[in-house]
């Protein structure tokens, strides 16, 4: 490959990465409704047939925004699993530390939020949130849960068969945020340590009395 044909696969590279950035703060400033492309555009500092080397339409860069968003932090907690004999109390711990170190607070937090507001009036944005992120982070969740009662860490399967219970607290946390932080500050780390003990009480329990 010559030195030529890697800078403009580099340029190419750096202004994919700059609409998907300008993309998240029409998003998040306009919603998905009233966002324009040439607003993207204007911002990424591209012209707006720039757009479309890279992307269909405006869902489809919705889409390969939230994509490159939530794709670092799922490749996380897939390693997460990795570990030998993972307990139940080890990936809430790594999946709350995700969530506060990941998530809260930077541009992640807005796609969440944007995917709550936009989701009920374009089931599209919904499907894809669910494909990408909740279908693949409930499997890991119902992974472990399965086997931490086969071990005894759970006296039953209620989490295996529900594992929005874990991530409960994580859309509360945006959802205050974005609507009552003004009003009363959430102590979202006191919250997801609280909601962790919650989880595994049964377990302490259980294991104490063995």
């Amino acid at each position: 490959m010559s030195k030529s044909t890697s800078k403009r696969q580099e340029a190419a590279v750096q202004r994919r990465q700059a609409i998907l950035d300008a993309a998240l703060e029409i998003f998040a400033e306009d919603g998905f409704a009233a966002a324009r492309l040439d607003d993207v555009a204007e911002k990424a500092g591209v012209a707006k047939g720039t757009i479309y080397l890279s992307f269909k339409d405006k869902e489809d860069l919705f889409e390969q925004l939230l994509i490159s968003a939530v794709a670092p932090v799922l490749d996380r907690m897939e390693a997460l699993t990795g570990e030998p004999e993972l307990s139940l109390d080890r990936l809430l711990q790594g999946l709350f530390e995700l969530f506060r170190t990941q998530v809260l607070g930077t541009p992640r937090q807005e796609v969440i939020r944007l995917v709550i507001t936009e989701g009920r009036r374009f089931p599209r944005i919904a499907r894809i949130y669910h494909r990408e992120v909740i279908s693949k982070g409930s499997e890991i969740v119902r992974r472990v849960a399965q086997a931490a009662h086969r071990r005894g860490e759970l006296s039953s399967d209620e989490l295996a068969r529900f594992p929005q219970l874990v991530f409960a607290p994580m859309v509360l946390a945006v959802i205050w945020g974005s609507v009552f932080s003004r009003i009363e500050p959430l102590d979202v780390e006191g919250l997801l340590a609280a909601h962790r003990q919650v989880l595994t009480r049964t377990a302490t329990k259980r294991s104490s009395r063995s």
